[in-house]
């Protein structure tokens, strides 16, 4: 059985990327240094605690598996907190990122999977946001995605290192089967706080401007189930793996919702009222982000399974409502 190193594996598109893999005959190794994931949800392969930097660590485990490829989830990923803490970022999701990449090259690893983001455009030119347009992030999270997709860029020229890099919009939703959902300490994803609300656990959910110039004023996002992300993922492995060069892919549906219009579907799909207040536009949100994915459905024969904002929705209300304190609720039945 090929194993895979899923660094960032006990975290919201990590775990779901290892039971993935699991399914199509793949063990999936996890490296997590448990900051933001829940040991609860590495369930497919075993768990390594530590950083993503930590050589020993990282020559431990390529000593103890063979490793044909590495996946990367674990970076920090919240806009605003990116630009009241830039430097955060830059080492986490740069620097640290390098000592992974180092330790790769050490051990003759040169395949690796890289989550970045549409948040490397900035303000779009277009809509929708194909793969040839210019990156002018306005954020640190977004600069950090565009540097690590040009140091892999360097890396492949000079050291054969070979990469598929894979611009997510927002990712949503959860497993299908309810084994695995989303849960953040704090949480500052928007659909995870509107069910919140739902279920009572927030009193009321703040909406972070009312004067974009989107029809009803609030931004507007593309969103991308969980497993039609990790689907995606796993035909990017298998493209290096069948010899493929890097290449790099946006992955959305191509369909845009306003955040009045997830609260107001989430609110039918649970039958609560959602309570919500605004306030001010928060600093390195856009107002559009709206994906084309059509390089990737023609080039990798991705086929997104769960691609309304109906759908998505209703399995992420599964597993909240099913779990209302998150992974928590499991340990406390």
């Amino acid at each position: 059985m090929s194993e895979i190193l899923v660094v960032g594996g006990a975290g919201y598109i990590g775990s779901h990327m290892c039971k993935y893999l699991n399914g199509k005959g793949l063990k999936p190794v996890v490296l997590d240094n448990l900051s933001l994931g829940h040991k609860e949800s590495v369930q497919w392969g075993p768990l390594y605690t530590g950083e993503l930097d930590d050589q020993k660590l990282l020559s431990d485990i390529f000593a103890r598996h063979d490793i044909k490829a590495v996946m990367h989830f674990a970076a920090f990923c919240y806009v605003g907190e990116s630009v009241t803490e830039p430097l955060k970022y830059y080492q986490n999701n740069i620097a640290a990122t390098l000592g992974l990449l180092s330790s790769m090259l050490d051990h003759g690893i040169d395949k690796m999977i890289f989550s970045s983001s549409c948040a490397t455009y900035g303000e779009p030119e277009r809509l929708p946001i194909s793969e040839g347009q210019t990156q002018q992030p306005i954020n640190p999270y977004g600069r950090t995605k565009l540097m690590m997709e040009n140091i892999l860029d360097d890396l492949d020229h000079a050291n054969g290192l070979r990469s598929v890099c894979l611009r997510y919009f927002n990712a949503a939703g959860a497993d299908p089967e309810g084994e695995l959902g989303e849960d953040h300490d704090p949480e500052t994803h928007l659909i995870p706080l509107v069910l919140n609300a739902a279920l009572g656990r927030l009193k009321k959910l703040t909406i972070f401007g009312k004067d974009y110039p989107t029809e009803d004023g609030t931004c507007i996002r593309d969103y991308i189930h969980i497993n039609d992300l990790a689907q995606a993922h796993y035909l990017a492995l298998l493209h290096l793996l069948d010899g493929g060069k890097s290449k790099k892919y946006n992955l959305g549906n191509g369909n845009g919702y306003s955040i009045l219009d997830v609260i107001n579907t989430a609110s039918t799909i649970s039958g609560k009222d959602i309570a919500y207040t605004f306030a001010e536009r928060r600093a390195g949100d856009p107002a559009v982000l709206v994906g084309s994915a059509e390089k990737a459905i023609r080039e990798l024969n991705w086929k997104p399974e769960f691609n309304t904002l109906e759908t998505i929705l209703q399995t992420a209300w599964d597993w909240h409502s099913a779990n209302p304190e998150g992974y928590g609720s499991k340990s406390s039945k």
